[in-house]
């Protein structure tokens, strides 16, 4: 681990462009270790362009960095290209996939699942969030941590940690946001971001949410929906349904929760979150996903009857 921090770090020194990118429908941890990774490359000189494949959610907006991340990659050279919070490279998008078999690749991720497929790959399913691992570089690069990049590896951790509520919540995790405190992050700040400034639609959408809870093998396992009718009715979008499976997740008892989210009349989003007894990252696995061991996702095709059999038989023949 620390041998492929310092052949990184070296890589950073040699280079002067970066071109950064992260997993479709970003999260607070792709966005936050992938604009932290930023914020840190730009204060020591380098040249770099953020790209995601889909827009920035409107609750991370706050973030420094998060207005010049670009929808389309320019038309340009680039050194090295980073791609953070990912374990399967397709995940990054085609234009990015059609982009990077012509330049230096790092990854950086934590999850179970992890394809190794760059020339540098620092994986550690151990560590809290990615932010974590952008962190650990910019450690051992020497970096004295700014107010700016650090908040951003705050907002990574604490979305990637339930706000330190799951079991992943390491010592690391806090000693870090400990950190990044004493560096200018305001915690009360970042919480009045993240969960006292919700938009009243995603409250109707939740309202409509929460009646389709089913808990199913005796109490082990629940599940929530959300139908593209859900949307239309409350004007709401599949961003705001971020933190939607941890309701069935709350439940006395419940070890595995599902959340099924539509994509498309026959296509469903299915994410999976443990309380730490089951591994979902191979529930997620045995339908073409990946994940962590907590938390895990796949998208799967057919009508919601068959894809909730599917899931179903999945989840009770390993409680």
């Amino acid at each position: 681990m620390t041998e492929t921090i310092q052949k990184i770090t070296e890589v950073i020194r040699s280079n002067s462009s970066f071109l950064l990118t992260t997993h479709e429908g970003p999260d607070g941890d792709a966005i936050g270790s992938s604009l932290a990774l930023a914020s840190f490359l730009r204060k020591i000189g380098k040249d770099v362009t953020v790209h995601y494949r889909d827009p920035v959610p409107e609750l991370y907006a706050f973030l420094p960095g998060a207005d010049s991340v670009l929808p389309h990659i320019p038309d340009r050279q680039f050194d090295v290209a980073v791609v953070l919070d990912i374990g399967e490279r397709k995940r990054a998008g085609t234009e990015f996939c059609d982009f990077v078999r012509v330049a230096t690749t790092i990854n950086l991720d934590h999850h179970l699942s992890c394809e190794n497929f760059a020339d540098f790959n620092l994986i550690d399913p151990q560590a809290a969030s990615t932010g974590i691992l952008v962190h650990r570089i910019a450690t051992a690069f020497g970096y004295s941590f700014d107010p700016e990049t650090a908040l951003c590896i705050y907002v990574a951790t604490i979305t990637d940690t339930g706000s330190f509520r799951y079991s992943n919540a390491n010592r690391e995790a806090f000693s870090v946001a400990g950190e990044m405190i004493e560096c200018g992050v305001n915690a009360w700040d970042v919480a009045e971001q993240l969960y006292e400034n919700q938009p009243q639609k995603r409250l109707e959408l939740l309202a409509r949410c929460l009646p389709t809870l089913e808990v199913f093998k005796d109490g082990l396992a629940a599940s929530v929906i959300v139908t593209l009718d859900m949307y239309s009715a409350t004007g709401a979008d599949a961003e705001l349904t971020d933190g939607f499976v941890n309701y069935p997740r709350s439940i006395r008892g419940v070890e595995v929760a599902i959340f099924f989210r539509q994509l498309d009349l026959m296509k469903w989003k299915v994410g999976f979150r443990s309380k730490g007894k089951v591994n979902v990252a191979a529930f997620s696995a045995a339908m073409g996903g990946g994940g962590h061991h907590n938390a895990a996702g796949c998208t799967v095709d057919g009508s919601l009857d068959d894809v909730k059999r599917i899931v179903y038989s999945i989840v009770e023949q390993s409680l």
